[in-house]
């Protein structure tokens, strides 16, 4: 379980040490996102995180300039090193680079099937929309009927899983969910689904049902590692044996509190703080979740 407010959690007889969380990620050499957002949120749920470098982005924290993926061997042979040696709960998958290393951790995830895998789709809109597109073709073909979990903002999600809808009405979540789950994904959740005066929505569906939903205010402030953030420290709550909807309810209150103590390290967004509960503010008794607050994803970033 994740900590509530903004102390850090006590020790506990009870905790679950040794759960490890496997993530495949590009390094950001801005710490925004990446796989400085997924380790640093795996750990504050209590989680080990086993880190898989798929490649490195040239980026700021105001915009993603190039990214350099590499090659597939070497992805599949940093993960075969830790899945040999260490008892793996969960496989958390962001941006991998290319479709071979997309293939390449298909493979993978499918020699352990019994074990849950989160997918994070991030907005590239940033990318050449060719390379974005067979990289997102990869990903409908090999991953999603492999992934547990489908967790992306609701513009990011809508024109990959329904390139086609000719509605008026925007795709719902449980529209989104349905065409996740006819490759073959059980559950989805939708993020930042706009809603009338400054609210927004996250919803997660099946295609049967909505599990649970919650409408909250935007902040202001634009911000970038977002995405990464939720979706790693989800992953880690899963691997932990959490419950999902309540893993959901988790994820996003820590990642409410993050956005609460968001910095503006450089000239550009402004960036979670992923280890808000560690600091010591004084304010013990100002500690409760922040229930209409919410998030805004900066449309260039990787973690819709």
């Amino acid at each position: 379980m994740i900590p509530s407010t903004t102390t850090p959690p006590p020790p506990d007889d009870d905790s679950l040490p040794g759960v490890c969380a496997l993530t495949f990620n590009a390094n950001d050499p801005s710490g925004a996102g990446g796989l400085s957002a997924d380790i640093m949120a795996i750990a504050s749920m209590g989680v080990h995180a086993l880190p898989v470098v798929t490649g490195a982005y040239a980026r700021d924290t105001a915009e993603i300039v190039d990214h350099f993926p590499l090659d597939d061997e070497a992805v599949t042979e940093q993960a075969r090193a830790a899945l040999e040696d260490i008892a793996v709960q969960v496989f958390k998958v962001g941006f991998v680079g290319s479709p071979e290393n997309v293939s390449a951790i298909a493979e993978l995830a499918s020699d352990y099937a019994d074990v849950p895998l989160v997918l994070y789709m991030p907005n590239l809109g940033w990318w050449q929309e060719d390379r974005a597109d067979l990289y997102q073709d990869a990903c409908s073909e090999l991953l999603l009927p492999l992934t547990t979990l489908l967790v992306g903002n609701h513009s990011t999600l809508s024109r990959w899983l329904l390139p086609d809808w000719e509605q008026e009405r925007a795709p719902s979540a449980r529209d989104i969910a349905m065409a996740a789950n006819a490759q073959g994904v059980p559950y989805t959740l939708v993020t930042g689904i706009a809603l009338p005066d400054q609210y927004v929505e996250n919803t997660l569906a099946t295609a049967n049902t909505v599990i649970c939903s919650s409408k909250i205010e935007r902040f202001e402030a634009v911000f970038t590692g977002a995405g990464d953030t939720l979706s790693a420290a989800l992953a880690a709550l899963v691997a932990s044996g959490t419950e999902l909807s309540e893993s959901v309810n988790e994820a996003l209150n820590y990642l409410d509190n993050c956005l609460e103590g968001g910095f503006q390290p450089g000239m550009g967004q402004v960036l979670p703080d992923r280890l808000f509960w560690a600091r010591d503010d004084g304010n013990e008794d100002d500690d409760e979740s922040n229930e209409t607050s919410s998030f805004e994803i900066a449309p260039n970033d990787t973690r819709h």
